[in-house]
């Protein structure tokens, strides 16, 4: 005799409620990746989930919550990623890190993420970088990113005693540059080389970009004995 079916339970109101939050912070994020913070309504999502406005309007106060909300889902499991490898770098090298290491344990963990995180990963990323590129976003960044951009701070100064404080944030400053750039997937890559090169082959870049902001930063700072500002 065989075994009466379980009977699947209902989701309960609070799991309803979750995975409702989910999808409009899915669709919101996809069309803020598309069209920035100022070309997206609050109804254009309530239309991509398939919802009336007022269902937005009953979780979030305005689009710039919402917005927010978008943002910061992600930032924590990258930042929280980024500064694990980076702690555990610091300590499998007995504080004493190398260049190319320390960006590594940053670059190559945030990459892996738009590499096997799918299409959600790569909108946010792409989303990342316009907000990276716009005076209103630094607000944004600071709030999510500092503690983890200072602990990589840390350690290339450990890696690079004698070089200038000042050289070391603008090599900074250079590397999240490319790697805003990358995030965007602008397709410029692809143009210029003819294919050879791809704006989503987040592989070949992970490859790369690590060895090339090292050797920057130790072309910039082989200049021994600046005193940090």
């Amino acid at each position: 005799m065989s075994k009466p079916a379980k009977t699947r339970r209902r989701p309960t109101k609070l799991q309803q409620r979750a995975e409702k939050m989910e999808q409009i912070l899915d669709a919101a994020e996809y069309l803020f990746s598309k069209h920035g913070l100022y070309g997206v309504t609050l109804k254009d999502v309530a239309k991509r989930v398939g919802a009336h406005h007022t269902l937005l309007n009953y979780y979030f106060v305005d689009k710039k919550k919402l917005f927010d909300a978008v943002c910061g889902r992600r930032a924590v499991v990258t930042s929280t990623l980024r500064m694990d490898a980076l702690n555990q770098y610091d300590q499998a090298t007995g504080g004493k890190p190398t260049v190319e290491g320390a960006l590594r344990a940053f670059l190559d963990t945030d990459l892996d993420l738009y590499i096997r995180g799918g299409e959600g990963w790569r909108n946010y990323g792409a989303l990342g970088a316009q907000v990276a590129n716009n005076t209103w976003g630094a607000e944004i960044m600071h709030v999510h990113f500092d503690p983890v951009v200072l602990r990589l701070i840390d350690l290339l100064k450990k890696a690079l005693p004698d070089c200038s404080e000042e050289d070391i944030f603008w090599g900074y400053h250079f590397v999240t540059g490319a790697l805003m750039l990358t995030l965007a997937r602008t397709g410029r890559i692809d143009m210029l080389s003819n294919g050879v090169c791809k704006s989503e082959d987040f592989a070949a870049v992970k490859h790369r970009m690590a060895s090339f902001m090292a050797a920057g930063f130790l072309s910039i700072c082989k200049n021994k004995g600046k005193s940090r500002k």
